[in-house]
C-alpha cells in the first residue's frame, strides 16, 4: 500500500536558495550559507562552481581520522610525511604521536605533515587515502569534489563547490571530537627531542572575532586564493559558511553570518513523537506520529507559505508500534526543505478472515 496523500508539482532539492536581501558584493568568488540543521541553502554566489580548496580539504582529512581511528592510536612519522612542504608541525621521521594530537596540529596549526601521516596511518598511503576520501564524498552527497590529496596542496585534479564543503563541513560538525578540535583556539602537543611543546593557535580569527562562532578551517594557495570555511551558533541555530577565492574571507564570513542570523528565524515544522494525523486500516484507525523533529530557517516573518506532503510507506498486517507508515515532507514555496518518518502508535493484529479461522478451528478440534 503506497500512496501520495499530498501532491506538489514543483520540488526543489535542499540546496535551493532563499528568497530575499542576500550580502551584495563579496570579495568571494564563490560562496554559500548554509542552515545546519536542515541542510538549507540560505545564500549563494556561484556555489556550484568548480575550484581548488587549498587546506578547507583538512575538513574530510579530519572527518576520516575521527570515523576510523581511536584517538589513542599512535602514529609514526614517515620519511613521506616528514618531508612534505608547506605549514608545518616540523614532525620528524620516527617520531610518535597520537590521532589526536595530529588532529589538533592538523586543524589548528594546518600542519600538511600532519595530514600526510594520518593519511599513511589509515590507508597506507596518500593515493588510498586519497580514495577513501573521494568515496567518503560520494557517500555525503559531494557531487561536484574530487581529492587528490589529503592536505590541500595544489593539484591539477584537486577540486570542489562551495555548496560541497557545506555538505561535508555539515556533517562534520556533527562529530564530537570534530567539533572539539576545530572550535580550540589554542593547544600544546608534545615535539620529540625539545624540552617544549609545540604551541597551537588556531588559524581561524573569527573564534576571537565572531559571537558564536564554532569553528572550522582557513587554507590559502596562490592557485587557490584564500579560502575559508566558518561556523556560528546562536539562540540554538547554527549556520555554515563557505567562501572560496576571497581576498576579504573575514569580512565576507561576518556579513553572510549576520545576515543568516538577523534575516532568518527558526521554523519548527515537526516536533518529535507528535500526532501528526491518523489513518484507518482495515477499519481499525492508527495515529501516525512524527519519528523526529524538524526546524528549518526561513525568512524572518516568513508568515504562510508552508506546506506539507504524506507518502505512506508500504506495509501490511499485522503493524507493531513504532513501524514506520509515513513519511511527512514540508515544503516552503515550493521548496521541499526536509522530512521526517511517521510512526504508527499502536499494533494492529491481523483480522481472522474466513479461512484462518476454519483452519484454527480444525487445529482445536485435532
Amino acid at each position: 500500500m503506497k500512496r501520495f496523500i499530498a501532491v506538489f508539482l514543483t520540488i526543489f532539492t535542499l540546496a535551493s536558495t532563499a528568497r530575499g536581501q542576500a550580502p551584495e558584493g563579496l570579495s568571494a568568488r564563490s560562496a554559500v550559507l548554509m542552515d545546519a540543521a536542515s541542510g538549507r541553502l540560505l545564500y549563494e554566489k556561484n556555489g556550484f562552481e568548480r575550484l581548488p580548496m587549498a587546506s578547507t580539504t583538512k575538513i574530510m582529512t579530519a572527518i576520516l581520522a575521527v570515523e576510523n581511528c581511536a584517538m589513542d592510536d599512535v602514529v609514526t612519522v614517515s620519511p613521506v610525511a616528514s618531508g612534505v612542504e608547506g605549514s608545518s608541525l616540523w614532525l620528524e621521521i620516527g617520531e610518535k604521536l597520537t590521532v589526536e594530537q595530529l588532529l589538533y596540529g592538523l586543524m589548528l596549526k594546518s600542519g600538511n605533515d600532519a595530514a600526510v601521516a594520518l593519511a599513511e596511518h589509515i590507508a597506507g598511503s596518500v593515493d588510498a587515502f586519497a580514495a577513501m576520501m573521494n568515496r567518503r564524498a560520494s557517500e555525503l552527497g559531494m557531487y561536484n569534489t574530487h581529492f587528490e590529496t589529503p592536505n590541500g596542496l595544489d593539484s591539477e585534479n584537486h577540486y570542489t563547490t562551495a555548496r560541497d564543503m557545506a555538505v561535508m563541513t555539515r556533517h562534520a560538525m556533527t562529530l564530537p571530537k570534530f567539533r572539539e578540535i576545530v572550535g580550540a583556539k589554542n593547544a600544546s602537543i608534545p615535539w620529540q627531542g625539545k624540552d617544549w611543546d609545540r604551541s597551537l593557535k588556531n588559524h581561524n580569527k573569527l573564534l576571537w572575532q565572531y559571537e558564536g562562532c564554532t569553528g572550522v578551517k582557513t587554507g590559502y594557495t596562490k592557485k587557490s586564493g584564500r579560502c575559508l570555511v566558518s561556523s556560528a551558533l546562536r539562540d540554538g541555530r547554527e549556520l555554515i559558511a563557505v567562501t572560496l577565492n576571497a581576498p576579504d574571507d573575514w569580512n565576507d564570513h561576518t556579513r553572510m553570518l549576520d545576515y543568516g542570523f538577523t534575516d532568518f528565524e527558526t521554523a519548527v515544522l515537526a516536533e518529535k513523537g507528535r500526532l501528526w494525523d491518523k489513518i484507518t486500516i482495515d477499519s481499525e484507525e492508527v495515529g501516525l506520529v512524527c519519528a523526529d523533529g524538524f526546524a528549518a530557517s526561513l525568512p524572518l516573518g516568513y508568515g504562510g507559505g508552508v506546506e506539507y506532503g504524506v507518502e505512506t510507506a508500504d506495509f501490511s498486517l499485522p503493524i507493531k508500534k513504532g513501524r514506520k507508515l509515513a513519511r511527512l515532507y514540508m515544503f516552503w514555496e515550493g521548496e521541499l526543505l526536509g522530512g521526517v518518518d511517521l510512526l504508527a502508535d499502536r499494533d494492529i493484529a491481523k483480522k481472522e478472515g474466513f479461512f484462518d479461522k476454519l483452519i484454527r478451528i480444525m487445529k482445536e478440534l485435532m
